[in-house]
This record gives C-alpha cells, structure tokens and sequence, in this order.
C-alpha cells in the first residue's frame, strides 16, 4: 500500500480512500481491463461501497495522470487498464469481451516498415483485433 501513496503523490492526486482501493484494485490484477461499471460491481463484492459518480472521475484523475490506460474497443464502452509502461496489442472476443494483450515483435518491425514506406514516422499506434475466443467458440458452432 505504500507504494500507491507514493504513487498517487507522485501523479499529483491526493491520497484519498477511494482512490486507493481503486488504484489496489487495478494493481490486484494488472491484465484487467475494467469499465467504470466493473469496477463499481468489483468493489461492492469486495464490501465496498464507492459511488458510481466517483469512480468515472478516479478513473479520469488516474487516466490524466497516467496511472491508467483509457481504450474504446467495439464494445462502445471505455475500458481502463494499469498502465505498465511498455507497448503491447489487444485481442478482443466480440460475443464475451474478453482483452488478451499480446507483443509481436514481428507486427511492430511490419507497421514500421509500411510507415517507413510511405514516408512516415510513428508516433504512436493501437492494434486491436477482434475475434471470438475460444471459451465462445465452443458455445457457437457458426466460430468452429
């Protein structure tokens, strides 16, 4: 939990209750990405009770101060994850929303090689592939 203060501190942002669990809940299991609704129904398992109002704007505190990453995939929704540092690309299952992140050194030197050839430098880039995951697969023979 020290580490979250100093964290917190670090970004600016004041040590408060709420921010705290929030942030312990994202740093609990870092491969999560979580809508402002998971976290909100997370926490209650958990016995805590945060307003929902509140968690859209932790959510917004932590993403201004980079703590969070903030992604619009297909499902309209945002969805927050830790951010880690480092880059990495994002599968999503279409029927259950499942994210697997993912690193391929050969996708990285294929995009680069493509901006190069037309001339261009990255600045920075999202990869998200849409799919159905194998959980789902196995419930919809239209997957197999």
């Amino acid at each position: 939990m020290n580490n979250n203060v100093a964290q917190l501190k670090d970004s600016g942002l004041k040590v408060t209750g709420p921010r705290l669990k929030i942030l312990e809940l994202f740093e609990a299991e870092p491969e999560l990405h979580m809508s402002a609704e998971d976290v909100y129904r997370r926490l209650l398992d958990d016995g805590v009770e945060i307003g929902v109002a509140t968690i859209y704007r932790v959510l917004t505190q932590f993403e201004q101060a980079n703590i969070l990453l903030r992604h619009h995939f297909e499902t309209g929704k945002a969805v927050y994850e830790l951010n880690r540092g480092g880059h990495h690309d994002h599968l999503v299952c279409i029927k259950c929303g499942k994210v697997t992140e993912f690193c391929s050194e050969e996708i990285e030197k294929l995009q680069k090689k493509i901006a190069d050839d037309n001339g261009y430098r990255i600045v920075d880039h999202a990869l998200y592939m849409y799919g159905v995951c194998t959980e789902c697969q196995q419930f919809d023979n239209k997957y197999l």
